[in-house]
């Protein structure tokens, strides 16, 4: 009768964990292990040849793969960081006000239900170093603006530029984590003399850690998977105008927009190496996870020393 009873409960189970158990098999696992099997062929959509460990080989040894990894690399060392502390400190700003945060929320918020497209081209002409209003205003006060999209040197920072641009979201995260901060423990630590820099490193930071890692998690699997702003900001700023890429070099200007997500693009979509394409997806899959791995190992051990 036990045994009867515990398998009718484990039927029960099965039923209702179904959805979950096909929407993982079908969008999460075929996928992933397709891509393995695709990796050690070459594949055009047409052919399959199995080739062994070659994709592998050429992949470790392709130039625009290292260029593509340290540009990503460099969104998630600077552009994520820029990101939060621009975030916090809007969110943090917006506490102290008195009046006018309704508004002032609204302003920060709306450029983040921007579609991405047109945001980035905004931006674009924005920064525009001939026309642009930007460097127009910078000229006023007698400073030359540089060639933002359009310099090697400056094309990540001016990408930095537009991620604070619409770092509404988080904001907005941060914000709801710093107004359910209890009162009180600021009002004890007043009362024990403790000023604003200690309030926040000793209460503020402590409360708000689990919303500080989602918001770092999850902007650095952004930043790891960035993809379409780069793109258009690349195409738009080298005047490219064919669609079919003849007259436009991914990555312009000299490769420094060029991220990993761009090179997988371009390998499965335009040169039709969908087998290579295979084996940069599971690098950037694994990287993803590496980071993942790193920052919620780093913050455990943050919770755990305070």
């Amino acid at each position: 009768m036990m045994a009867a009873s515990t398998r009718g409960e484990g039927v029960r189970a099965l039923v209702w964990l179904a959805p979950w158990i096909i929407g993982i098999a079908v969008f999460f696992v075929y996928p992933l292990a397709s891509t393995v099997y695709f990796s050690f062929h070459r594949y055009d959509l047409f052919t399959l040849e199995f080739v062994g460990l070659d994709n592998w080989r050429y992949a470790l040894s392709d130039t625009r793969l290292g260029r593509s990894a340290l540009n990503t690399l460099w969104l998630v060392v600077f552009m994520v960081p820029a990101q939060l502390l621009f975030a916090l400190g809007v969110a943090q700003l917006l506490t102290k006000l008195k009046s006018g945060g309704g508004i002032l929320r609204t302003i920060f918020y709306l450029p983040s239900l921007v579609p991405m497209v047109a945001g980035t081209v905004a931006f674009v002409y924005l920064l525009n170093p001939a026309t642009g209003p930007v460097n127009q205003l910078l000229a006023l006060v007698g400073i030359t603006g540089p060639d933002w999209f359009g310099s090697a040197a400056w094309a990540k920072p001016s990408l930095t530029l537009l991620a604070l641009w619409g770092a509404g979201n988080t904001v907005m995260i941060f914000l709801a984590a710093l107004l359910d901060v209890p009162k009180h423990l600021y009002e004890a630590a007043a009362i024990d003399g403790a000023g604003a820099w200690r309030q926040f490193r000793s209460i503020t930071l402590p409360v708000i850690s689990p919303v500080l890692m989602f918001s770092a998690v999850t902007g650095v699997i952004y930043a790891v998977q960035y993809f379409t702003q780069a793109m258009i900001a690349s195409r738009v700023a080298s005047g490219a105008t064919d669609s079919a890429g003849t007259t436009f070099t991914p990555g312009y200007p000299d490769g420094a927009l060029l991220t990993l997500p761009q090179h997988l693009f371009h390998t499965g979509f335009r040169d039709w190496s969908m087998g290579l394409a295979c084996v940069y997806a599971l690098m950037l899959f694994a990287v993803s996870m590496v980071f993942t791995l790193v920052l919620l190992r780093q913050f455990g051990r943050a919770e755990a020393a305070s």
